[in-house]
């Protein structure tokens, strides 16, 4: 029986459909999980996907944040519940403190949206274990005015001695991109940080987007082991009887 993947649906999300299908393809039963809901309807992970979640008023991601869903979200990741924000749901996760940093706007002031690479720093993780290797770059495409990830010193530091970044910005060579190579960097994250998960390890936030680079009539299949790593992973805490946590959300 496949295993039950919840995708949030804030007004404003894009992604979500397409989010969707690449957990259908990963061989997920995806459920789409409306904002205003207060129950994950028994789950196994969730993810938060891109759009512009009530147009990003005010800043993107922080309405969002006090969705009635989100409390629930927050339940499960507490309780050790996968959860996955892709762009815009990366912004809702760091905006409701499940992962840390802030998503500010791109250096240029533009939005952009094209293909841009990264390299995975780790493989032994719940959203990585399925990718062919570390460091081997990864096209997928981006689409966001608020990408460039930013925090301080300190817990900069404590990401990086802790193996919390997750994917950094790279060139064609895999080599991390300089905070000012707008090519490579194209928001001038700090340290090329593309993506980071939070302490116990069962959250994550990438701004790029895997379920747009899933299929090779997408132009690129990097993203599916993203997709097929959330997928194997949420199979596994089913199996153990963890997707209780998802239930008990209700």
């Amino acid at each position: 029986m496949p295993v039950r993947i919840g995708v949030v649906v804030f007004p404003g999300s894009n992604c979500d459909r397409d989010t969707l299908r690449a957990l259908a393809n990963a061989g997920a039963e995806p459920v789409a999980l409306w904002h205003e809901q207060a129950s994950l309807d028994g789950v196994a992970a969730v993810v938060l996907p891109g759009g512009f979640a009530y147009g990003d008023y005010l800043r993107a991601g922080v309405i969002a944040r006090f969705s009635p869903v989100m409390r629930a979200v927050a339940a499960f990741a507490a309780a050790g519940g996968l959860v996955l924000g892709i762009c815009n749901g990366f912004q809702v996760l760091a905006e409701a403190g499940l992962v840390p940093g802030a998503l500010l706007r791109n250096r240029r002031v533009r939005f952009l949206g094209r293909d841009v690479l990264v390299a995975a720093q780790r493989l032994d993780t719940p959203f990585t274990h399925a990718l062919a290797a570390a460091g081997r770059p990864l096209r997928m495409p981006i689409a966001h005015g608020e990408g460039c990830y930013f925090a301080d010193d300190a817990t900069l530091d404590d990401l990086e001695r802790d193996d919390r970044v997750l994917f950094r910005y790279v060139d064609a060579e895999g080599e991390q991109a300089a905070d000012e190579d707008h090519d490579a960097n194209p928001n001038g994250s700090l340290r090329a940080i593309a993506g980071v998960v939070a302490p116990g390890g069962n959250v994550a936030g990438l701004m790029p987007h895997p379920e747009r680079a899933a299929e090779s009539i997408l132009g690129s299949e990097d993203g599916a082991g993203i997709i097929r790593s959330l997928v194997d992973s949420a199979a596994s805490a089913a199996s153990r009887g963890s997707v209780a946590v998802g239930a008990a959300s209700r």
